[in-house]
Order: structure tokens, then sequence, then C-alpha cells
């Protein structure tokens, strides 16, 4: 069998010039985007799409402009967890509308497209059993087109949320021009960490991007009824990780019954608890994720789009 390295020439598919293409179509639909941040853990079920939802919502209730998309292709949960699922995708001249959820969130996520929302994502080929040749590169192109064909308008933050696995940064770095910040999710527990810790070494060591710290998610239990907050795992640990990566870390989250409720109710948790232990630790660490991006104004946003 011959690999890439055999074949001399490109066939005449002069794909150079269509990736070239892609490339500057991208950079173009990004161009009214000021910070492109990336939400990953490396581990699967440690919360990661929750607090994506919900830094979103902190951020926008500070009056930002937020982006939300859903780079998980066969695990979406964003349209769900926002209450846009079901929502029609408008098609105008600038592109594909993104669905609009509280508190004024852009959200753009496969389940959007499927036919409906308990179909899982299958891609064409002879047979399922052929597709694993290209399925990951399915994947990365289905993220790329909701990055080039959604009329994000003016964005202060696009949050972008990846699906576990370690290999799901670097391809996203691959695809985009900049990107400005990685928020790396754990749980207190040393497997997550084990995992999260390759993800944070792939992110500084290897790729060298900028890494806007690590947050510890249900570092405590906050009681949805007095508000007190207990151990719900040993804890202690997360930051002794993030000082071995040499990066910051920027608290913990406490669980609140009530984040889960709301989800599944589809609406942000800090809509309507933003004044709970839990609220106040969404509101801190949007309160970071901004001053990184911004040291000097940190509470500045752009000008609302105009759409």
């Amino acid at each position: 069998m011959k690999t890439y390295h055999d074949i001399a020439t490109d066939g005449g598919s002069n794909v150079a010039a269509q990736v070239g293409e892609q490339a500057a179509r991208l950079a173009r639909r990004l161009a009214g985007v000021r910070h492109v941040v990336a939400v990953m853990s490396g581990k699967g079920g440690v919360g990661k799409s929750a607090v994506t939802v919900n830094l979103g919502a902190a951020l926008a209730l500070d009056g930002l402009t937020v982006g939300l998309l859903d780079a998980d292709i066969n695990g979406p949960s964003l349209a769900r967890m926002t209450g846009v699922l079901g929502q029609p995708l408008r098609l105008e001249d600038g592109g594909v509308q993104p669905a609009e959820a509280a508190p004024g969130l852009k959200v753009m996520s496969i389940d959007l497209l499927l036919a409906d929302e308990h179909a899982p994502v299958l891609w064409e080929a002879p047979t399922q059993r052929d597709a694993f040749t290209w399925r990951g590169l399915m994947e990365m192109h289905a993220v790329r087109e909701f990055l080039t064909d959604t009329a994000w308008g003016r964005l202060d933050v696009l949050l972008i949320d990846l699906p576990p696995g370690t290999d799901k940064l670097p391809n996203l770095v691959d695809l985009l021009p900049a990107l400005d910040g990685t928020l790396v999710v754990t749980l207190p527990s040393g497997v997550s960490q084990h995992v999260v810790g390759k993800s944070i070494r792939m992110a500084t060591a290897v790729l060298g991007t900028p890494v806007i710290g690590l947050v510890e998610n249900m570092a405590s239990y906050a009681c949805p009824h007095c508000g007190r907050e207990a151990p719900l795992f040993p804890t202690g640990e997360a930051a002794a990780l993030a000082a071995r990566h040499g990066i910051p870390y920027l608290g913990g989250l406490p669980f609140d019954p009530r984040l889960s409720a709301a989800a599944d109710r589809g609406t942000a948790f800090m809509v309507e608890y933003a004044d709970t232990p839990a609220g106040r630790a969404f509101r801190r660490l949007a309160e970071q994720v901004r001053t990184f991006l911004n040291p000097e104004h940190p509470f500045a946003p752009s000008p609302r789009s105009s759409r």
C-alpha cells in the first residue's frame, strides 16, 4: 500500500490552493472575534461543557458578547444545555445565523443540524465499517465549517468546547489563525488529573499555546438550601498539578445540584443562580479569564454587533 510520501504530486487536485482558500475564509470570518478560547480537559466526564456554558453566561452577564461552539461532533450537548435544541437555523447572505440563548449567547452545534435530537452522527461511506479511515478528518472538517460558515458577528469571546482526547487541541490549533487562551478543566480525582496532566503538557510543552489556567470543577458540594460548602472528593492536588506544569490554578467550582437541573431544563445556571456560591465562583472565573485576555482593560466589552 502506498503512503502520502510515495505520491509525488497532488494528482491535479490543487489541494494546496484549496487549503489556502479555506484558511483565508476562516481568517475573514473570525476577524470580528476579539478572543478565541478553547475549553479543554482531555478527560471525559469532568463537566467541561457545563463550565463552558456558565462561564459564557457569566461573561455575557458582564456585558460581553459571547459565542459558544460545540466542537464535540459525536457527543454534542451545548444545544441541549442552552435550550436551543430544535431552534431552526437561518441562512442569510452573511452566512448561517447561530442559535441564540439567554443571556445573549450565540450557539452553534451539530445538534442543530440533525434530523432529530436522538439521531447519532453518521458519516457517509460505502459502509460504516469503512468510515473509520477518515472519520477523524471529517470531524475536524465539520468544526472548520462551523467556524467558517457561522455568521458570528462581532464577539468579545468565542468559547470552543473541545471533546475529550489529547489530540483535539492540536487539531484546533492547526485550524485557527490564532488561539488566545486555553482553559483546562479537571476534577479533584487522581484519575482525572492523570489524564488532564497530559493535556496540559500538550498545550504547554508541545504546542506552546497560551494557557489561562486550571480550574477544578466539583471541588466541593454547595448545599442549595443553606449555601454551606462541604468536601465532595478529597481535594488539594489540583493546585499542585497546576504548579507542576507552571500554569495558574484558578480555584475550584462547587457542585450545586441545581447546575445539573438547569442544564436539563436548557437554562444556564448563571441566569437564575448567579448569587450563589457556585454562581459567585463562575463570576470569579469569568473575571480571571477577562483579565488574562485583556489585562489592562478586563471589564471593557467591545461595541455590540449591530445585527
